[in-house]
């Protein structure tokens, strides 16, 4: 599948990439609040080599790290701070991570746009994973023994499934992913011992919405939405 994304990433680009123009970054400022927090607001502390694809100028070169407190793709040039415009017509490449823009919406129809990194791509959905942060705040009174507890800072990963711009979380743990999908719960039942699923690694949480998109296919319901089953929550 990565190889697939890879491949439709650089049939969009040009042979020859360019140095990121300034027309499609804006100045950023440095957030120091956890700088003494345990653990990062960064997917990585270090910038990495990174693909800038604008899909009205071009593709470039850039390195770029993903700041998941503030949803936003940072850069540096010199001592100056820059982050990637956020726009749905500039994506990025990061460590084989292909990170869109997106205006999604719930099920309920509530705005969830923010940075999403495309993992599976199908002729009728979509999946993706978005990173977010996780802020334990510091215990200044301490611990039983006295001692202060330094603040925590955590990044987390969730899933979602994509049908025409609407989106529903993933939840990773197996009872209630098969509540998300109870139009096809009893098969989904057997289709996960028989095949030893853990929803928990990516690539079998692919797998299995892959059997259930497979199921809906194949049903006499002329309905075939993969997020028409129930209401989620926002």
């Amino acid at each position: 599948m990565r190889k697939i994304l890879q491949f439709l990433f650089l049939v969009m680009s040009p042979v020859l990439f360019a140095q990121l123009p300034q027309s499609l970054i804006k100045p950023a400022k440095r957030i120091s609040t956890f700088d003494e927090y345990d653990g990062s607001i960064f997917k990585s502390l270090r910038y990495k080599d990174a693909n800038v694809i604008d899909e009205k100028s071009g593709t470039f070169d850039a390195k770029l790290r993903y700041n998941a407190y503030t949803d936003a793709l940072e850069l540096k040039k010199g001592s100056d701070l820059f982050e990637l415009l956020k726009n749905p017509t500039s994506h990025a490449r990061i460590d084989g991570d292909y990170y869109y823009y997106c205006d999604f919406k719930s099920q309920r129809g509530l705005k969830r746009p923010g940075y999403y990194i495309l993992v599976e791509l199908n002729e009728r959905y979509r999946i993706y994973k978005k990173y977010s942060v996780k802020i334990t705040e510091p215990n200044k009174k301490g611990s039983a023994s006295g001692t202060a507890t330094p603040g925590k800072v955590q990044i987390k990963t969730k899933y979602y499934l994509e049908e025409r711009n609407v989106i529903m979380e993933l939840p990773m743990n197996k009872k209630k992913i098969l509540a998300a999908l109870s139009d096809k719960e009893e098969e989904l039942k057997v289709y996960i011992k028989k095949e030893k699923i853990k929803v928990r690694k990516e690539e079998d949480l692919i797998r299995l919405v892959s059997r259930y998109n497979a199921l809906k296919s194949s049903d006499a319901n002329p309905s075939r939405s993969l997020l028409s089953t129930r209401s989620r929550r926002d």
